[in-house]
């Protein structure tokens, strides 16, 4: 019986990471289509990021477990692409506080909540604005996403599928072992997620290249 449970949380959780938003890939892929006919000499940067992303996509996700650094860096490639294809529409801050850099994460955790705020962000002015904090330490990750939006695409973003799968994943990989805090503040019109999680600080495997 036990056996039969863990084989059906395995295939939950597969599931559940297979649900990327593929908006992201086909809108990078049209920007580098852009850049090649007017700004060639950015196209070798932006074709190395996606080849980064991909490469991680395909590659580590199977994994139970892969390095802070490794998601780290599958961030920031995630984000200089939106940086590049967004351009002057984007307002973007993003920090990454590192005084663990051995503990071990999911693979694809925290890539939905970004996601999920450039897909659903909203501009207020002329700009959609994104912040991006991560914090690791012996204890624990604290991690911050916050964005603008409108108040009438509220719904859409609190209740979406990427949030709803998320939820489904920290509950299957970290029961009891974290906090998961979704705010949409009215008045001042940005949305804003919190997840706090204890660290694992072994490796359950060797990493293969």
């Amino acid at each position: 019986m036990l056996k039969a449970q863990l084989k059906l949380k395995k295939q939950e959780l597969k599931y559940l990471k297979m649900q990327i938003n593929p908006h992201f890939l086909f809108n990078t892929l049209n920007s580098i289509y852009g850049f090649a006919l007017q700004r060639a000499d950015e196209t070798p940067d932006l074709i190395l990021r996606l080849s980064g992303l991909l490469d991680y996509m395909l590659y580590q996700i199977d994994k139970p477990e892969v390095p802070i650094s490794l998601e780290t860096e599958h961030l920031a490639n995630y984000i200089e692409l939106e940086k590049i294809r967004l351009e002057d529409s984007l307002d973007i801050s993003h920090n990454f506080d590192m005084l663990n850099n051995e503990c071990m994460v999911s693979p694809m955790l925290f890539i939905p909540f970004i996601e999920n705020a450039f897909k659903h962000g909203r501009k207020v002015g002329n700009k959609l604005k994104v912040w991006i904090e991560l914090r690791v330490d012996q204890k624990e990750i604290n991690f911050n996403v916050k964005n603008t939006y409108h108040i009438q695409h509220e719904s859409s973003q609190s209740g979406g599928l990427g949030l709803n799968n998320i939820r489904q994943r920290l509950k299957i990989l970290y029961p009891d072992r974290h906090h998961l805090i979704i705010e949409n503040n009215l008045q001042e019109q940005y949305f804003h997620i919190n997840l706090t999680l204890q660290t694992s600080k072994t490796t359950s495997y060797e990493l293969s290249y």
